[in-house]
């Protein structure tokens, strides 16, 4: 087991966090503060799924001030859900564990183009009809949003919302 302390105190011998690890799975580290949930809920986790799952939320981190940590025990993510990570926490790593030893360490890379991961806001988006079309939005060049292909519409804010 793996003893996490808190930064602000410095107290090793006190109490603290403990997270085991796991022996097979995947760590999402570098998670932006406070989005660890919506991660869990991009990835389709729920109360009756078969993984084991630890979440920290809001660990001091020396390089983004507050982070959030996802381990997922016998799962490894698709490249599709990695993109869809991207879009909410774009400084996440992802590593993946095999046999208690990380085997792959990788930074995420928010895509240029989301096809049938995000929902278009645009009622009258054809990709909200019964047509069998599938979304396509691309990503604004300052990275802090999305245009669907198809009508145009602009997603800014609340994006986890919107992914599906």
């Amino acid at each position: 087991m793996k003893r996490i302390v808190p930064a602000e105190t410095g107290d090793d011998e006190g109490e603290g966090l403990l997270v085991r690890r796991i022996k097979n799975g995947t760590v999402i580290d570098h998670i932006d503060g406070g989005e660890a949930l919506n991660v869990i809920k991009i990835l389709g986790i729920v109360g009756t799924t078969p993984e084991a799952l630890s979440i920290a939320t809001n660990v001091p981190s020396r390089n983004m001030g507050k982070k959030d940590i996802v381990k997922i025990s016998n799962r490894e993510l698709s490249k599709e859900e990695v993109d869809r990570i991207a879009l909410i926490s774009p400084r996440a790593t992802i590593n993946i564990i095999r046999n208690f030893k990380v085997c792959e360490k990788q930074g995420v890379e928010i895509p240029t183009m989301i096809v049938g991961s995000v929902r278009c806001p645009n009622p009258g988006c054809i990709t909200r009809t019964n047509e069998p079309i599938k979304s396509r939005f691309e990503v604004l060049p300052d990275g802090k949003g999305l245009r669907c292909l198809y009508c145009d519409s602009v997603i800014t804010k609340d994006l986890p919302s919107y992914i599906i």
